[in-house]
């Protein structure tokens, strides 16, 4: 039997260096439980592999190390899919890590296929007024739109290859609808999924990750210039003691202001988040018709009502 990551994670581990886990003995327990996680998601599926988007960044590179660990490089397969000139280097830092790992990868560029959509799709729905007061908006749709070809490649290499798809979200993005619908949130399992941000990097600097992919600064690689940061209001030093305290603590967001010092507006900011992006977090709803909706009933259904 398999036991919840999460429970594991939050139960079994002491924490002795405040909330997070960032001594020697937790991260050693999270990482096993994070390689037991994977090794078992991939028999049950009856796999023969995985794969992994990787962006040359923290989170996606994290992952592919953990999955090397746990079903072999053999069984691993990395996706360098840049859209944009500026992700070059990224995916070139993506490609020399695969290889010193000794997994395959492959580089596909996605900016030809963005451009037919957009020449085609996107634009025959555009809006017919835009909206000055909006310059961002399009990005963020045009940013939407290129997660989930990303996502549409892996999955596409996943069932021809019999593998299933690791996604490369941490806690703190999750928390924070900081992800695609159906793009970077569509996965099959996410194995940094229980860890915040500040636990991913001191995981990664646990393991011994290049000081590079460590250092880099956090990005979803939307557009150019696009940063965590710039898109969430502040950066994860801030936003990870915030949202423990909120989230696991269910304290008040007027005691943790207080005891952590923060600017107010940007705790409701980051507070806001949380609660606006529930919706990305959740199965989508049904009309619950005889009582049919969530978890699959065991007794017989009911008529109609």
């Amino acid at each position: 039997m398999r036991v919840d990551s999460k429970t594991f994670v939050y139960q079994s581990i002491e924490h002795t260096n405040g909330p997070f886990f960032t001594d020697r003995r937790s991260l050693e327990a999270v990482r096993d439980r994070i390689v037991a996680d994977i090794r078992a998601t991939v028999a049950d599926a009856d796999a023969d592999g995985v794969v992994v988007a990787m962006s040359g960044g923290i989170d996606s590179t994290l992952t592919t190390a953990l999955a090397v660990e746990a079903v072999g490089s053999d069984n691993v397969l990395g996706l360098g899919l840049p859209c944009h000139m500026t992700e070059q280097a990224h995916v070139s830092d993506a490609h020399t890590i695969a290889e010193g790992m000794g997994i395959d990868f492959e580089e596909i560029q996605l900016r030809p296929l963005l451009e037919v959509f957009d020449e085609t799709v996107a634009s025959d729905l555009e809006p017919e007024i835009e909206a000055d007061d909006r310059p961002n908006e399009r990005n963020h749709e045009i940013g939407n739109a290129t997660a989930r070809l990303r996502m549409l490649t892996a999955y596409y290499a996943a069932n021809r290859q019999s593998r299933i798809v690791l996604g490369t979200a941490n806690r703190s993005e999750w928390l924070l609808g900081y992800f695609t619908k159906y793009g970077d949130g569509a996965a099959d399992a996410y194995p940094l999924g229980d860890c915040y941000k500040t636990e991913v990097r001191a995981l990664a600097k646990h393991i011994g990750l290049p000081r590079r992919i460590v250092s880099k600064e956090p990005t979803a690689g939307f557009w150019a210039t696009q940063t965590d940061a710039d898109e969430l209001g502040a950066r994860y030093d801030v936003i990870d003691p915030l949202l423990y305290r909120l989230v696991e603590e269910g304290r008040s967001l007027e005691d943790v202001v207080a005891e952590l010092q923060i600017d107010r507006d940007t705790a409701e900011e980051i507070a806001s988040l949380h609660a606006d992006t529930e919706h990305k977090r959740a199965t989508p709803p049904t009309p619950g018709i005889a009582g049919r909706g969530g978890d699959e009933r065991l007794e017989g259904s009911d008529a109609l009502e």
